[in-house]
């Protein structure tokens, strides 16, 4: 092991000390990490492999899990290094076969008076040479002499004494670890499960990181991920985040006590899963986030075709470590086809990118593959669904679809919470059935707690049902659980309460934590105009404008303004909505509502009619939206409410 002081970059590392310093000052770093940075810079740009890095850490022929070990040594390297993985400045991955330290390092000729650092200027003494120059006999054997902290006896005593001491506690922590590793008496369940248990009450789990080395590969590694997610929600004791929310740190490389406290959550569950041939490679460890203590990990290698079956195993041996439990499927669990899991996992990729016409071809391949898979039936219904109600599709053509589809997979597993969501939704946004909307969407939520789509679509039910304060309350667990995915969506449901002052709050309060979310600036505009507060919504329709990238639009708006005021701006809007339709498919909703907001009642009668007799999603809605308030006492605006069944807005 060198010794000394070891310069790189602005960071100075004191061997001797055990201590890593940036511009002079001291930076946290355990003791694990320490030594494996030190092993690096030691190397000085060879190759470390992972067996070298084992037996300097934890000695050969070692029983604990190292991977995960190794992982974490690394994270915490880079995270005091500011090291993005992706360009590095000093620590280099070589896949499938270790680290390298990249960095130019030198030695530090001396120490002040107290025996810190002196900062002496750049200096030109490389610890680690090539391999050339490690061959080369002639070279000055001075170069690879590093300083050494002068010391006085009583110094020295005391250190003698600690390292005694030390030596005591090293072999009491080698004798647990070897138990610990070992097993014995499930030693290391019961140890690891009471920490967890009295800590860990929510959950994140990160993108399972991919490491195939194959950035085609990532739609396996997110849809394990989102497969684990959901079988862990189904623990009704256990908050655990949703798919949206934590894949906005993929790669973020973040110290995992930033994210919990971002997330808000007590445990975070990280790890990598790879796959070569017909297997599978899992690794995952769980910490406890604000110590950043480890609590649990666990290797699994597999065979592809029992994929579902590890990830129930994981799914139940990580609840039992927080010491809760998982529901069990009610129905017998299916063997799925890898080919047709491997489809699946594809068409929820491109589903979650919105790309419904492209999901929808790999659910049918999994369908093809496997008629029995319930779950790419369901997601064959959400393509259907999900392009009608964004607009992107006329419902006629695609609900009916959407609909049959999302029946089988109620039919095919019945516990499937997924399949009532997408049942719920077709009774709600093409049925007009609010009863079994309200059944349905009831039964989701009750399979998984943990489904923050199932508990948004109730809300919107029970909203359309007008139980307002029912509503309320599952779009915030919504938002718990998902707290990245639709940040407005309180907003969206304080202003459909007409609540337009706590409406106008909580835009504000969202726009705040969520710094540059062109969405929310949009909500912050609605609330404004329902306020009657013209200029403040002209000037947040800008900015939302500004933050899309649409600057052109942008400066439309301003002079719209300037010209009319919020009338010019929403006959802008409407001319580009024409505009439009002329190329697309444009929802009738749409021109309804903007011809609502100009206040031209016969044109929006108009378009909320051909909305109706298109079925059109969100015409659902029109009794909670403030903008056709103006129309409840039009005869045709209640012949329409009638012939939907909908509840009358209080």
């Amino acid at each position: 092991m060198p010794s000394g002081v070891i310069k790189f970059d602005e960071f100075a590392l004191d061997c001797d000390r055990y201590e890593l310093l940036c511009a002079g000052d001291p930076i946290k770093l355990e003791k694990l990490p320490m030594e494996l940075l030190i092993l690096l810079v030691e190397k000085g740009g060879h190759l470390v492999t992972r067996q070298e890095i084992v037996e300097r850490l934890w000695g050969p022929g070692v029983f604990l899990d190292t991977e995960h070990g190794i992982n974490t040594a690394i994270r915490k390297i880079r995270q005091v290094l500011r090291d993005n993985p992706e360009q590095s400045r000093f620590v280099q991955t070589v896949t499938g076969k270790g680290y390298r330290f990249i960095a130019a390092t030198s030695a530090i000729s001396s120490r002040n008076g107290n025996g810190s650092v002196a900062w002496t200027g750049s200096a030109s003494t490389q610890i680690a040479q090539s391999d050339t120059d490690q061959k080369n006999p002639d070279r000055d054997i001075a170069d690879h002499a590093l300083p050494t902290a002068s010391t006085t006896e009583p110094a020295r005593g005391f250190g003698m004494v600690w390292r005694s001491a030390s030596l005591l506690l090293v072999a009491a922590m080698a004798t647990a670890a070897l138990v610990v590793g070992l097993n014995v008496g499930d030693v290391r369940s019961r140890l690891f499960a009471r920490t967890a248990q009295s800590r860990i009450h929510s959950l994140a789990v990160l993108p399972l990181e991919n490491l195939s080395g194959d950035p085609a590969q990532d739609y396996f590694a997110d849809g394990m991920t989102d497969e684990l997610i959901t079988m862990l929600a189904r623990n009704s004791g256990l908050r655990v985040i949703s798919r949206t929310s934590v894949m906005q740190y993929k790669k973020a490389h973040k110290p995992l006590p930033d994210i919990a406290r971002e997330l808000g959550v007590d445990g975070i569950l990280e790890g990598s899963v790879g796959r070569s041939g017909g297997r599978v490679h899992v690794n995952v460890q769980l910490v406890y986030a604000p110590g950043d203590t480890h609590v649990w990990a666990e290797s699994y290698d597999r065979d592809l075709s029992d994929v579902s079956a590890l990830q129930n195993e994981l799914a139940r041996t990580i609840a039992r470590q927080v010491g809760s439990t998982v529901s069990a499927s009610a129905s017998p669990q299916r063997r799925i086809n890898p080919e047709a899991h491997d489809a699946y996992l594809l068409g929820r990729y491109y589903w979650f990118a919105e790309d419904y016409k492209k999901s929808r071809q790999y659910f049918q391949k999994a369908i093809d593959l496997q008629p029995d898979y319930a779950a790419a039936w369901a997601g064959f219904a959400d393509s259907y669904i999900a392009s009608a109600a964004s607009g992107e599709a006329r419902s006629s053509t695609v609900m009916p679809q959407g609909e049959e589809a999302a029946r089988k997979a109620v039919a095919l597993d019945d516990s499937l919470a997924e399949a009532h969501n997408s049942l719920a939704a077709a009774y709600l946004f093409y049925r007009w059935d609010w009863k079994r909307a309200e059944r349905e969407s009831a039964r989701a939520v009750e399979l998984n707690p943990g489904l923050a789509e199932g508990h948004h679509l109730r809300g919107y039910v029970l909203q359309v049902l007008n139980r307002t304060d029912e509503s309320l309350q599952e779009q915030k667990k919504a938002m718990e659980l998902d707290p990245f995915a639709r940040p407005w969506v309180l907003v969206l449901a304080l202003l459909d309460a007409r609540q337009f002052d706590a409406a106008l709050n909580e835009a504000r309060l969202r726009s705040e934590a969520h710094r540059g979310d062109p969405e929310l600036h949009g909500f912050l505009f609605a609330a404004y105009w329902h306020k009657g507060m013209e200029k403040e919504a002209a000037q947040e329709l800008e900015t939302s404008l500004q933050l899309e990238g649409q600057k052109e639009l942008a400066l439309a708006v301003h002079r719209a303004f300037e010209r009319g005021g919020m009338n010019a701006v929403w006959e802008w809007q409407l001319s580009n909505l024409k505009k439009r339709s002329a190329k697309t498919y444009v929802s009738p909703l749409h021109f309804a509502g903007l011809y609502a907001c100009l206040k031209r009642k016969e044109e929006a009668l108009h378009y909320l009619e051909e909305a109706y007799q298109e079925r059109a999603p969100r015409v659902v809605f029109i009794p909670n939206n403030g903008n056709f308030d103006f129309l409840h006492s039009e005869p045709r605006y209640q012949a329409i409410v009638k012939k939907m069944g909908l509840p009358a807005a209080q």
